[in-house]
């Protein structure tokens, strides 16, 4: 499972270079993506840092043409935070434009995306769980990790900042996840990240279940 976050600090940097971490870039974030670094794509939807539209294509072609498509992980459709339906058609018209660029298709699902048509499976690549932190820990949400893994999609869930939620990623097939922990204190947290990751490597994971346990966590 690889980490992504943004590019804080030159030790975060160097380790993104190294292929020890990856970078998530956003149209407000503005720093340069580390050389060599594999990158994603978010749309500021969630937050303040969407541009609109015309700008956010803007951007991400011109992201994708300056760092190559190849290095690119995946780009989220726009989409409405926290809403399934509304963020199904928002999405919709932005995934070919997005595969156009010749980089892969995130979609965001957000709570209530479990229901019937509310995620356009054969025209995505990734299913990125979006959405409240009650409804992306819940069993619904890890049906839909499992559906998509069943089907031979990515699964990318976001806000994951503690070994904790990094435990539920990895039960839920998790291929990448993204939070804002280096964003704070990059040189103390970058040796606790990692050795996150390492105890990700070595030790089996809390969250095999299908039924994962609601994280008491506030801020993870």
């Amino acid at each position: 499972m690889r980490y992504l976050a943004t590019p804080s600090g030159p030790e975060a940097r160097a380790a993104m270079s190294a292929g020890l971490l990856g970078c998530m870039t956003t149209p407000a974030q503005g720093n340069r993506i580390p050389e060599g670094a594999l990158y994603a794509c978010d749309n500021g939807k969630f937050g303040k840092g969407w541009p609109g539209a015309d700008a956010w294509m803007a951007w991400l072609a011109a992201t994708v043409d300056h760092y190559g498509a190849e290095r690119c992980l995946w780009a989220v459709a726009p989409d409405v935070p926290m809403d399934a339906e509304a963020t199904l058609a928002e999405s919709i018209p932005w995934l070919a434009p997005i595969r156009a660029l010749g980089i892969p298709v995130a979609f965001a699902a957000q709570d209530g995306s479990e229901a019937d048509g509310l995620i356009p499976w054969d025209e995505i690549d990734v299913l990125f769980l979006a959405g409240s932190t009650e409804w992306k820990t819940s069993p619904a949400a890890w049906h839909l990790a499992h559906t998509a893994k069943s089907l031979g999609l990515a699964v990318h869930i976001g806000r994951v900042n503690s070994l904790r939620r990094m435990r539920l990623a990895e039960g839920f097939g998790c291929d990448t996840v993204d939070g804002t922990f280096l964003a704070y204190g990059p040189d103390t947290n970058l040796p606790r990240l990692r050795s996150w990751l390492h105890a990700l490597d070595t030790q089996p994971s809390l969250f095999a279940s299908p039924r994962p346990q609601k994280s008491r966590e506030r801020h993870a």
